[in-house]
């Protein structure tokens, strides 16, 4: 088998399935619906999809607690639709990637069932440790959903580690046969036609030895001793070669905390490549410390520093993954753009990363500019991360506070579901819904978008055709302007054939800018803008711009 690079020339749609379309009127999504809306994914231009978690899951986690690796949940239609699913994409020519989530499990599943009553072989599956004497856990390490990160089994009397939820225990990656069970789960899906993989916090899977005490974080403790551990490029070696290796297939790496020098680790187009596009969030730390849940001012210098970085330090050793949204992070209109200015923000951010080196995504909803929601209880939140943080870490703050907070900062803000039209449930189902729709569907939705030529969704369908047909955005070299401004981003693609200057105002209000000396305006052919009128030397409020020479 060939391994090629066909996700260099590849735009993928991401889709959270159970928010996506119903097509049978149970009120979840499901593959279904996916089927009736593939012409409309491949209509944007992409040619690829992403699948967040289809497997069977008892759902403490949207589906990120896994039960049965080798099936797809009856919710979303089974086996049989999925591979309905599976064949009608290709034969549109778009690509497959599954979620592959092997950091954990969902307690429900056979493995940990038989664990917890050690029986053989799957005695040591799981990270288990013994009560210690004096009575604490077995090391100080926090969860990232829930609390500590040991939780107390009762069958097996002893504490099993979970870096997420309670119900979501850490697979012992260190035991050859667990890694074995990886290698059939990756196989069973690569010959059933699948074209990759989004491997899930794949950077967690190696614990450092001992699991000591985590004495210098005063949150998250514990995350530099599993984050890149010490066996973690042993091991996705080893799934690379002796799997991986023998399809036509992608990775696409999450890797919290991940900076280019320790992307390039696992990225480097040489001979011991492991993965080949690696999900970096320094892009999404703009407007905050460390993750959504510490936010600060918005800082367009700080996210162009992101792009910047990525794009060269990458450059001719890796391939960049682009991205604004995704299922973790709240909608980006709301975040770096202006709810005011809906429209011309969501053009502007589109046309920011868009004209980028690297493989995009797109999260559904995003393309027609889907903004945050405004619930009136945090009752109506369903993420496991977000009630925990209402109901235990921010109790210092007001209700009112807390709810304002969430809003800011939950991952249910991208999960609402997707607004095709004005009808009752957004034209999602004609059900009763599974979880919450934005109060903004009749203003926000597919149908009212399509036939408007200035809409949102038609914009996004301009950018990826004009990126398509660009070999300075595939191929060329990145190089960024106005480096201290606060309020323009402004760079540059070019190989040898022809280059763009993209200009992104991230300000709402009219400003004088000037353009680079070497780039003569008069003399380029704008290709892109998001207002029908713009003047020369002033930007307005998100205006975005490309201009093209050859």
């Amino acid at each position: 088998m060939v391994h090629t690079d066909w996700y260099k020339n590849t735009v993928f749609y991401q889709i959270w399935p159970r928010s996506f379309r119903d097509g049978n009127g149970d009120g979840m999504g499901d593959l279904y619906g996916v089927i009736e809306k593939l012409d409309y994914i491949k209509s944007l231009g992409c040619d690829g999809i992403w699948f967040s978690p289809l497997y069977p899951s008892p759902g403490a986690d949207c589906g990120y607690d896994i039960s049965d690796y080798m099936d797809i949940d009856p919710q979303f239609g089974g086996m049989e639709a999925f591979e309905t699913c599976l064949r009608e994409a290709h034969n549109r020519g778009m690509k497959v990637i599954m979620d592959l989530v092997i950091n954990h499990t969902s307690d429900e599943h056979e493995w940990f069932q038989k664990s917890r009553r050690r029986i053989d072989p799957y005695t040591d599956y799981y990270i288990w440790r013994p009560l210690r004497d004096d009575g604490k856990l077995p090391n100080n390490w926090d969860s990232h959903f829930e609390g500590k990160a040991w939780t107390f089994d009762p069958v097996r009397r002893e504490y099993y580690l979970h870096l997420f939820a309670v119900k979501q225990p850490d697979l012992n990656m260190d035991n050859p046969l667990v890694r074995e069970e990886v290698k059939k789960i990756m196989r069973f899906w690569l010959d059933k036609g699948v074209d990759g993989f989004r491997e899930d916090v794949i950077t967690f899977i190696s614990k450092k030895e001992g699991l000591p005490d985590d004495r210098i974080l005063p949150v998250y403790k514990g995350i530099f001793y599993y984050n890149h551990g010490p066996h973690i490029h042993a091991y996705l070696r080893e799934f690379r070669d002796e799997v991986l290796s023998q399809y036509d297939c992608m990775t696409l790496a999450e890797a919290p905390m991940v900076t280019p020098k320790v992307a390039l680790k696992y990225i480097d187009e040489g001979p011991d490549k492991q993965i080949d596009m690696m999900i970096q969030n320094e892009a999404m730390c703009a407007d905050c410390f460390f993750q959504d849940y510490f936010p600060t001012k918005f800082h367009l210098r700080k996210l162009k520093r992101a792009f910047r970085t990525w794009q060269k330090k990458l450059d001719g050793k890796g391939w960049n993954m682009l991205f604004l949204e995704n299922h973790d992070h709240p909608r980006i209109i709301s975040r770096y753009g202006s709810e005011a200015f809906r429209e011309a923000s969501g053009k502007m951010l589109a046309t920011a990363y868009l004209f980028q080196k690297g493989t995009p995504f797109l999260y559904q909803g995003q393309e027609i500019g889907m903004t945050n929601w405004h619930p009136s209880s945090w009752e109506d939140y369903e993420d496991v991360a977000t009630r925990y943080y209402y109901t235990h870490k921010a109790r210092k703050l007001t209700p009112r506070q807390r709810l304002h907070k969430l809003w800011r900062c939950s991952r249910d803000s991208a999960r609402t579901l997707m607004q095709w039209d004005d009808s009752e449930n957004a034209g999602f189902t004609t059900g009763k819904p599974w979880f919450a729709v934005n109060e903004n569907y009749r203003e926000i939705n597919v149908a009212r978008q399509e036939p408007d030529r200035n809409s949102v969704l038609n914009y996004y369908r301009l950018a990826i055709g004009l990126r398509k047909k660009l070999s300075c955005v595939r191929w060329g070299t990145y190089q960024e302007y106005r480096k201290g401004s606060d309020w323009l981003y402004m760079y540059s693609m070019r190989d040898d054939r022809q280059k763009i200057l993209v200009i992104c105002s991230f300000s709402d209000r009219v400003r004088k800018f000037r353009p680079p000396k070497e780039f003569h305006l008069d003399k380029g052919k704008r290709i892109l803008c998001n207002y029908p009128e713009p003047e020369e030397d002033r930007l307005n409020p998100y205006e975005a711009r490309v201009y093209f020479w050859n």
